[in-house]
C-alpha cells in the first residue's frame, strides 16, 4: 500500500483520491476537528457508555469510531483493507514522508508543491512514494488473488529484532540494501516457489532502515493448495531471502554498533 501524505491543502488531497481512484482501491485519513467528523447514525454515543469502538451502517456508507487517535493504527485499519493507495490529509508532525502544498510546514517534507498543483503532478508524485506494508495488508491482498478458491491454507513468517541473545542487549538493527537488486531477487524467489506444486501465491516483504527491538524485519505470506505444501515453502523461502538478497545489517547495542557480516552465526530473527 502506497501512504501519500499531503499537507497544506485539502484541495489536494481531494484530487488526488479521485485521480488515484483510477489506479486502484483507495483509503483515506483526514485529520478534522472534532465538530467536523462524519458520523452517520451518531454512533459516538456509543464510546461516551464505554464502547471502544462504534460502527454506524447506513444504506450507503459504514461509518466506525474509534477512541485511538493514533496515526499508525489508523493505517494498520486500512492495511487490513487490503487497499492500493491510503491518502493522508494533515498530521503535519507525524513521521510520514510527506507532500508539502504551497508554504505549508511540517516534518519530514520529501517535496513541495506549488498550491495551484494538478491532478496529474499530484498523481505522479503519488505514485513515487514507497510501500507501506503491514503483515494485515500483504494477507489481505493474498486473499484476493485470482486463485484464492483453489487454496486451503495461508502460511505467515514475520521476523522481528531479537532484543535479548547470548547476554547482549540490542537496541535496535539497521538495514540496507541495493534495493533495485534486492527487489529483484525476491521477485525470482517469489516465482520460484510459485512454481511448484501446490504452491499458488507468494508474497515476501523486508524492511530497510532502522529497527528497533521487538519490531518486525520480514514478512512472507504464501497461499497454498494444502498445509503439507506450505510449511516447506515457508522455511525454504526465508532461507533464500538470506542467502540471496543483498541486504546488510548493521547491530546497535548497548556495548556498542557493529555491522554483522555473517549474518547465520549471530541470526536476530
Amino acid at each position: 500500500m502506497k501512504v501519500i501524505s499531503i499537507v497544506g491543502d485539502k484541495r489536494a488531497a481531494d484530487l488526488l483520491v479521485e485521480a488515484l481512484a483510477k489506479y486502484g482501491q483507495v483509503g483515506a485519513i483526514g485529520q478534522a476537528e472534532e465538530k467536523e467528523a462524519p458520523l452517520a447514525g451518531a454512533p459516538e454515543k456509543y464510546l461516551d457508555l464505554g464502547a471502544e469502538v462504534a460502527v454506524a451502517v447506513t444504506p450507503s456508507k459504514v461509518v466506525e469510531v474509534t477512541k485511538d487517535t493514533d496515526l499508525k493504527k489508523a493505517l494498520g485499519r486500512l492495511s487490513l483493507e487490503g487497499l492500493d493507495f491510503a491518502v493522508v490529509e494533515g498530521f503535519g508532525d507525524s513521521d510520514l514522508p510527506k507532500i508539502a502544498v504551497g508554504a505549508a510546514e511540517a516534518r519530514n517534507v520529501v517535496v513541495r508543491v506549488e498550491a495551484d498543483a494538478g491532478a496529474e503532478e499530484l498523481l505522479k508524485l503519488a505514485l513515487e512514494q514507497p510501500e507501506y506494508v503491514t503483515l494485515d495488508h500483504l494477507i489481505a491482498r493474498i486473499k484476493r488473488s485470482p486463485r484464492a478458491k483453489e487454496a486451503g491454507a495461508i502460511g505467515t513468517f514475520t521476523g522481528i529484532v531479537r532484543e535479548l541473545a547470548g547476554g547482549e542487549r540490542t537496541e535496535a538493527l539497521e538495514f540496507e540494501s541495493f534495493d533495485a537488486v534486492a527487489k529483484e531477487r525476491i521477485r525470482a524467489i517469489e516465482d520460484d516457489l510459485k512454481k511448484r506444486n501446490g504452491i499458488l501465491e507468494v508474497f515476501i516483504y523486508h524492511k530497510t532502515g532502522r529497527i528497533s527491538a521487538g519490531e518486525d524485519i520480514v514478512y512472507i505470506v504464501i497461499l497454498s493448495g494444502h498445509r503439507e505444501e506450505l510449511f516447506p515453502a515457508l522455511r525454504d523461502a526465508i532461507e533464500r531471502v538470506k542467502a540471496e538478497v543483498p541486504i546488510w545489517k548493521k547491530e546497535h547495542t548497548v556495548s556498542g554498533d557493529f555491522w554483522v557480516h555473517d549474518v547465520h552465526k549471530d541470526e536476530k530473527f
